[in-house]
């Protein structure tokens, strides 16, 4: 693994989390990893996004997991279809509000929610400032596709930042892990809410993303 990009807020690392423990030194997971879909895009038109590593089972997710350890707080994206990861102790909806979400596509009803794992100690609803609220987060989608379009990302399942701001601010103190980081939301999330985070990510073309929505993140910032 090896430094990619690093500012006052942000750490980025290339290479496979499991292979590193300074991700480990972190306060709070939060993190979208792979769990066992073996997702490909059925995109109809353009080019097909790639399938995401270690997709295959729930190996590298249950890996990481364990990694982190049972103490600490953490959270982890899941789906219905794929057994939650050891330790959860509470389940957490993100609905997305403008799409009828992935899948079997022959059923009427589309899987418009994905599932949120938490896992582990340290949560304290005082320690936020945030009230106590139901389980239920909406906010609209993210599309994958080639990176540009302030909707696109280049990841094939992206998540909105408004999602992970929502989820980091009520999270303990301290600074956020996110072993997959895959388009970024996680760190962009954390640093525009003033954490520290460190993030991992296994492919360099989806590190160049990141520090590129990292990049503009800032000069939207600066031009405000």
């Amino acid at each position: 693994m090896s430094l990619y990009y690093q500012d006052d807020l942000v750490e980025l690392h290339l290479g496979d989390c499991r292979g590193v423990r300074g991700w480990t030194t972190a306060d709070v997971l939060v993190t979208d990893p792979p769990y066992g879909m073996g997702f490909q895009s059925g995109m109809r038109k353009g080019a097909k996004l790639d399938r995401i590593e270690g997709d295959q089972d729930t190996e590298v997710r249950d890996a990481v997991v364990s990694l982190w350890g049972a103490a600490k707080p953490a959270l982890l994206f899941g789906r219905w279809s794929v057994p939650a990861p050891a330790g959860e102790r509470q389940r957490l909806i993100w609905h997305k509000a403008n799409t009828p979400g992935m899948g079997d596509l022959s059923i009427p009803w589309g899987p418009a929610h994905e599932e949120i794992h938490l896992l582990g100690r340290g949560w304290d609803v005082s320690a936020t400032g945030e009230k106590r609220t139901g389980s239920v987060i909406t906010t609209n989608g993210v599309r994958g596709g080639a990176a540009g379009d302030e909707n696109i990302t280049g990841h094939p399942t992206p998540k909105p930042v408004s999602l992970m701001e929502a989820l980091i601010a009520r999270t303990p103190p301290g600074v956020i892990a996110d072993p997959f980081a895959g388009s970024g939301a996680t760190l962009i999330a954390a640093r525009n809410l003033g954490r520290r985070a460190i993030g991992v990510e296994v492919e360099e073309k989806y590190c160049e993303i990141i520090v590129s929505r990292l990049a503009q993140q800032a000069f939207n910032f600066e031009g405000l």
